[in-house]
Order: C-alpha cells, then structure tokens, then sequence
C-alpha cells in the first residue's frame, strides 16, 4: 500500500543540484512568497529558477501595497527558456497574480513532463479568500490539482477546491478525510492539508494521505502550536516541504520537517521589530535545512 511513510518522490543522484522553477509572487517587504522560497530551496542544494508571477510593494497584510501582475510576460520569459533548451526536475507554484497564469503553470508541465509538480495553492485562511483573488482564479486553480504530486492546501483552500463548505479549524478526522478523498478524487497523487487545531488543545495537526489502491490511509503529523500566528508561515512549510523531498526524504518525513522548520522559524521571531506584520524570520533557521542534505 502507498503511505506518505513509504514514498520517496526524489532520489538525489551525486552532487547533482536539482532544478526547480518555483512559480510565485515577488515582494519587496514582508516574509513571503519568493523571498522565502529562494532561500529555503537553496540552502537544501536546489537550482532555483523564480517564475515572478507579480511584484508587490509588501505583501497583502499591510493596509497598503502596490501590485503589478506579470501575466503579459509569462509567454516570452518562458520561451526564452524552451531556446536555451533549460530543463527541470520540478515545478513549485504557489500565489498567482491572474487566473491566466494557471495557463502558464499548465505550459510548465507540458513541457516538462517528467518534472514534479508540488503545488501550494495560494488561495486564502480562515475562511476567506485573499483580497486579490477572484472567484475565476479559484476557479482555475482547480486544473492544477489534477497531476499534483503534492498538493498543500490549508483547510479554506481545500474547501474553495473541492467545493466542500469550510467548518473552520477545529474539524474531525472524518472532515478532513472528506476533503482529501475529494482532491485525490480530483487526481492528486498525494495531499497535504495543514492546519487543524481542536479548541482547548495547543496542538496543531497537518494529514497527509497518499493515492493508491482502496481508500487512501491518512496519516496525521501533529506538533506543538505557539500562542501566536504569523504571515508567511504557509510559504515556509511548503518550502521547507518541498526541499526535504529534493533531498530524497519520504513524504511523511518532508511533512515533520516542514513543520518543524516553521515552528523553529516562529519561537525566534519575536525578536524581530514589527514581527507582527512583517511575518516569519526563517533566515537564522536555514541551516536545519541545510543539515538535510546531511
């Protein structure tokens, strides 16, 4: 039987560094986006190649940011690739500027074809949508799901895929086992839903389960949940996920570390100014990423 235990989706081969276009939003102030993925791949021995899907000022929690979408520049930026014959081991997406750029992504794997695809669907928390999305791009992002060797929705965005209502985070195993029979459903290879927390608990659980044959078993990673939360925690899970799968550990090791990493990441950023906003301080953590390549 697949178990996320038991599924190892990379093997690194020598000193080969793994090449992945990371397909995210860029911001100038604020932890986020690429300027967390860049460094948390990179310091896992991972090629990153950025895919700027918009430039913002500082990232959606400040009052004010100026956005510009990239979208008009995705076709040529990408065939300059395809003439430099440029190959790739993967593709990690994650916030989107316009549901046009789903067809970017789509392009990625077409032409990539033999490349992982982890995707982090960027959508919304608590319940709500991000204030830049629409319901056309909610809508689109449902074509990455199917083919996704990972996908990592919080719980409002597994609801906004599957169409399942949100209950909010206090739910069931049962729940939650609904939604991911419903993305598996959808032709996920494998789902990571993150963020239950039972009220009166300081636990906070992430399930993941794997498809394969018969129901899908899910396996929960649960760790200890800091009184506090912080921007740009999401970016630093899916991260840290997807460079401890580049450094050939199992799915469900990738999920502990990912989730150690981030907890690690927010008990020393409240000695940052302004940590409130400007979000998660991983930069004195990088080297729990590097120590996985061992």
């Amino acid at each position: 039987m697949n178990t996320a235990s038991n599924l190892h989706l990379y093997q690194r081969k020598g000193g080969y560094l793994p090449r992945v276009a990371a397909v995210h939003d860029l911001c100038g102030y604020g932890k986020c986006s690429l300027g967390v993925a860049i460094p948390v791949l990179s310091a896992a021995g991972i090629d990153v190649c950025p895919v700027p899907t918009s430039l913002f000022s500082a990232h959606t929690r400040f009052p004010k940011f100026y956005m510009h979408d990239t979208t008009p520049m995705l076709d040529e930026y990408l065939d300059a690739w395809r003439e430099e014959g440029i190959e790739l081991d993967g593709i990690y997406s994650g916030f989107l500027g316009s549901a046009e750029q789903v067809g970017a992504i789509l392009r990625l794997y077409r032409e990539y074809p033999e490349a992982l695809r982890i995707v982090d669907p960027v959508m919304g928390d608590g319940g709500a949508k991000y204030p830049t999305y629409t319901d056309e791009m909610c809508a689109a992002m449902r074509d990455l799901v199917d083919g996704a060797d990972v996908l990592t929705p919080n719980l409002t965005e597994a609801s906004i895929l599957t169409g399942i209502p949100y209950e909010g985070q206090d739910v069931d195993e049962a729940y939650v086992t609904r939604l991911m029979d419903a993305l598996l459903g959808m032709g996920a290879k494998s789902v990571v839903i993150k963020g239950i927390v039972h009220e009166g608990e300081q636990i906070i659980r992430n399930y993941v389960a794997v498809v394969g044959e018969g129901a899908p078993q899910v396996e929960e990673v649960s760790s200890e949940l800091l009184p506090f939360m912080l921007h740009g925690t999401g970016d630093l899970f899916a991260s840290g996920l997807t460079a401890a799968i580049y450094a050939g550990e199992s799915l469900l090791s990738s999920v502990e570390f990912a989730g150690a990493l981030v907890r690690h990441a927010m008990q020393i950023t409240p000695e940052q100014p302004d940590y409130q906003v400007r979000g998660v301080s991983f930069e004195s953590v990088l080297g729990d990423v590097t120590a996985l390549l061992g």
